[in-house]
């Protein structure tokens, strides 16, 4: 197919623009590595942290030769710093940044060589361009800013993993919880409870609501408590309250997405003859308030067990004036450890997208305090009695996703529809005549001699 001049233009000129796109997308990512190593210099306050470590001496063992059982299990991202470490012949984290730098743009040409063996130049363009956009507002897009500290306590009273609510004291669990919250360490501006470990016919009216306002009053910090109300003989109420420093309630934020067949039953009349014990007696009530806690410690955007694993809870939440997230879950009554560790990566897709601080925490594990840039700062084991401390940061600040959520995903999509598209028209093959079918109608006949 022969190409016009102005068509070779066009994409000689979009060519041109990709790369400069990269180069400057390159420049950015590169003054940004420039800034945090010149404020921060190359030491311990640098070194990689969280699961970063353990990725790290995954790359020292890569590059003292130990060998690897099950290659295919080995993550990427240890292999990319072993190599980095044997060609610049020594471990800085520092310069391993501007490696990053430097991976994360080259994408972009991969993506266009990759796109044009496959499709065509124009959809390879296309994805080039899409790859450049995203490096770019990695680099330059909006970001959420540190306005101060908290100190903060995740309580896990432990216990048996694998253990359903019908096997268990509510009780008892409480009572772990109470016990867990002695080894909390004052001074401390929050301390975070899990889900649904407080089960009660009415808080106000129940022992351990008055037991929870001394709790607070005792550490002198804002308290958030999982709770379970009764709402009638068909329904309860699944929520994170809390209570001030002064064992007030001042703020109470009530589950919106529901958990199917655990905290309701679709089409019950139809589903329980089958379930039997298994299914909830009752129904949990949709809550209708923002997804947000206002509190003496500061707005905290709240999501409650597996709505973390929906964006739009703690875009709600960061939309409302929040400057930390809080996860508090229970995932007691599953057995080993595929849910949990699930969640926790759902909890630093949260924490990358909001740009906030997150603190997950269950009764039986994991807990968790999770960075803006979704590293595992700490995490707890499971069915420990542990209680983590730390200090966090507010943030102040919005990002692409909290300003526009899905939408670039969208666009993105139907970008790659289109193009797909495209490329079919392109590639479909010539209609073929049917049989007896005269193809040359209007044609002069050449008749033999």
């Amino acid at each position: 197919m022969c190409t016009s001049p102005a068509h070779a233009a066009l994409q000689t000129w979009i060519a041109l623009a990709l790369s400069a796109l990269m180069l400057g997308a390159l420049a950015l990512r590169l003054q940004v590595v420039w800034q945090r190593t010149s404020e921060v210099p190359d030491e311990a306050v640098l070194r990689l942290a969280g699961d970063e470590v353990g990725y790290e001496e995954l790359a020292y063992a890569l590059l003292g030769g130990t060998s690897i059982q099950s290659p295919v299990r080995v993550p990427a991202y240890p292999m990319l710093i072993a190599a980095a470490y044997y060609v610049l012949g020594e471990r800085s984290p520092a310069k391993l940044l501007y490696v990053q730098a430097f991976v994360g743009v080259v994408a972009v040409p991969l993506t266009y060589l990759l796109a044009r063996r496959l499709t065509g130049i124009v959809p390879a363009l296309v994805a080039a361009g899409i790859v450049a956009l995203g490096v770019v507002g990695a680099a330059v897009g909006p970001r959420a800013e540190q306005v101060g500290t908290l100190r903060v306590a995740l309580v896990q009273g432990g216990g048996v993993q694998g253990t359903r609510a019908l096997d268990t004291d509510e009780r008892k669990v409480f009572e772990r919880h109470l016990e867990a919250s002695q080894q909390v360490e004052p001074p401390v501006d929050l301390v975070v409870w899990p889900e649904d470990v407080v089960d009660v016919d009415s808080l106000a009216d129940d022992r351990e609501g008055n037991e929870l306002a001394d709790e607070a009053r005792r550490l002198d910090a804002t308290l958030v408590a999982g709770v379970v109300e009764d709402a009638g003989p068909h329904h309860f109420l699944n929520a994170s309250v809390a209570f001030g420093p002064d064992g007030k309630i001042v703020d109470r934020y009530d589950k919106v997405h529901r958990v199917p067949f655990g905290e309701y039953v679709p089409l019950r009349s139809l589903v329980e003859p089958f379930g039997g014990r298994y299914l909830p007696a009752r129904d949990a009530v949709i809550g209708d308030h923002p997804a947000v806690l206002d509190t003496p410690a500061g707005k905290l955007s709240v999501a409650i067990s597996w709505e973390v694993f929906f964006g739009d809870r703690v875009r709600e939440g960061v939309e409302a004036g929040a400057d930390l997230v809080i996860n508090p879950t229970n995932g007691s009554s599953f057995t080993g450890t595929l849910l949990q560790t699930q969640q926790v990566a759902s909890s630093r897709m949260r924490a990358i997208e909001s740009d906030r601080w997150l603190l997950q925490v269950a009764p039986t594990g994991f807990s968790a305090v999770i960075g803006p840039d979704g590293t595992v700062q700490q995490r707890s084991a499971v069915s420990e009695q542990i209680v983590l401390h730390d200090t966090v940061g507010r943030r102040q600040g919005t990002t692409l996703y909290t300003r526009y959520g899905l939408a670039p995903a969208l666009v993105v999509a139907l970008a790659g529809l289109a193009s797909g598209w495209f490329v079919a028209r392109r590639r479909r093959p010539p209609a073929t005549a049917e049989p007896g079918e005269d193809t040359h109608e209007g044609d002069t006949a050449t008749l033999p001699v």
